[in-house]
């Protein structure tokens, strides 16, 4: 049947350890390696298929925890605590597969009561791959590796930033991010730390702007955008992509519009009933869609991705 859940604040905030060494673990499962001046390592994640289960929800709210706008298809999934992991899997894409077909969701918002290997998701998402009488069925997934997106890459400025509190959102970079540095006018790079809201910080501030803002993800791709303004509450669109099998780069006349921020109940959920840039080219879109199974048991419920074995590279 489908889920109630409980309030969940997108501005508890759990600071990671500030200029020492932290590990982020379970994502949708990369190990990520936060070191001393906010340097970044990680595996490439697995994308192997995963078997486990599906129910469904509506938002309560405009934003999940996720601090993303509703995807205009509506297609979304909240994670348990160790497969959001604060904040790390969010903007990744997962392939679902149900009794019905397939669908592709963004990964948007938390789901505390969520067991790893239990995905919920957004109604729309839901009756494309089940029957909504069913509430709960089995499911095969998968994390999607470079897959495309609806947009290029944009940033969003924190209500309450200035130069002295820089606090910044991306969107649409599609691969889980490893790491965000900031450069201000004059200042060199300096290495943001990400909230479980999804929103990267420097404390101190990053100045005035316009900034640089470089962005990693566990790939190794990066790109690096030019221009954002400090204007607190407006999505700055840019004209980069990295990921898709294709680096996309343009010069397109700097776009802004409001944005509300995540209010404290945005993302409680209800019964069920231009700034310039360039970037290294991203590898192709590798995902393939996963094979329907039995009903999964309690042992096979696992998480997205097992933490990578391989050594971590920089």
């Amino acid at each position: 049947m489908p889920r109630v859940s409980a309030h969940r604040s997108p501005f508890s905030i759990r600071w990671l350890a500030a200029g020492g060494a932290a590990v982020v673990a379970g994502v949708i499962g990369v190990a990520l390696l936060l070191q001393g001046g906010g340097s970044a390592c990680a595996a490439p994640p697995s994308t192997s298929t995963k078997t486990g289960k599906a129910t469904f929800y509506d938002l309560a709210g405009t934003s999940g925890n996720c601090s993303f706008e509703v995807p205009a298809d509506d297609l979304y999934v909240a994670l348990g605590p160790n497969q959001y992991s604060e904040g790390a899997s969010c903007g990744a894409y997962l392939d679902v597969t149900g009794p019905k077909g397939k669908v592709r969701v963004k990964v948007f918002d938390s789901c505390p009561e969520c067991a790893p290997g239990h995905l919920d998701l957004s109604r729309t998402a839901f009756k494309k791959i089940g029957a909504e009488v069913d509430g709960i069925i089995p499911i095969k997934y998968k994390l999607v590796s470079n897959p495309g997106t609806p947009a290029p890459i944009s940033v969003r400025i924190k209500e309450g930033a200035s130069q002295y509190w820089f606090a910044a959102r991306i969107d649409n970079h599609a691969n889980l991010l490893s790491s965000v540095k900031v450069a201000g006018p004059g200042r060199s790079f300096t290495a943001a730390h990400r909230t479980d809201f999804n929103y990267w910080l420097i404390d101190s501030g990053a100045g005035s702007g316009p900034y640089k803002i470089r962005i990693t993800d566990v790939y190794g791709n990066t790109a690096t955008l030019s221009g954002i303004d400090m204007k607190p509450g407006s999505v700055q669109k840019t004209g980069t992509r990295i990921t898709g099998g294709s680096t996309t780069v343009t010069s397109p006349k700097k776009q802004t519009k409001p944005a509300a921020s995540p209010s404290a109940s945005a993302s409680a959920k209800k019964k069920a009933t231009a700034p310039s840039a360039s970037a290294s080219t991203a590898p192709s879109d590798s995902s393939a869609a996963p094979v329907l199974e039995s009903a999964p048991s309690a042992a096979e419920q696992q998480p997205l991705v097992d933490l990578a074995a391989a050594q971590p590279t920089c």
